[in-house]
């Protein structure tokens, strides 16, 4: 018994473990219902991030490669990033400036997020604001 009391006051798995919120459950078992049913969101998000890779690309922005929905946008430098997103922000975007120590050094970035939930006239919106913050802040 006295071992038991000492492990179930000194073991980490014992005294991090919780059981999970109600509520995160519902939504976990609601996206696989979602994801189960249709193909539908999931070919949305596909099109939005081709569509939105597409256009940074055009604008000649350096993207990391890949098909997924986060697309980063490399600057490379941290500065450069930081007023990269402040230029966006006032053009109505809101993305997020990486950089050290979250990044590697010299990698600075914008990490952008596609969804699902974006219209084409959206990400249209989007790709025009990158091509204002471009030209203010890059050329």
């Amino acid at each position: 018994q006295e071992v038991v009391d000492l492990l179930r006051q000194r073991s980490r798995p014992y005294l991090f473990s919780n059981t999970v919120a109600p509520p995160v459950v519902a939504g976990a078992l609601k996206a696989l219902e979602l994801v189960s049913s249709s193909s539908d969101l999931r070919d949305k998000l596909a099109g939005n991030t081709a569509m939105f890779r597409d256009g940074l690309q055009e604008l000649g922005l350096d993207l990391l490669p890949g098909e997924h929905p986060i697309v980063p946008v490399m600057l490379h430098d941290a500065t450069l990033a930081a007023r990269f997103a402040d230029v966006m922000l006032e053009q109505g975007v809101y993305v997020v400036a990486f950089s050290y120590p979250v990044v590697p050094k010299g990698k600075a970035r914008i990490r952008t997020q596609m969804s699902a939930a974006l219209s084409a006239d959206d990400v249209n919106f989007a790709l025009q604001a990158f091509a204002r913050a471009k030209a203010v802040v890059l050329d």
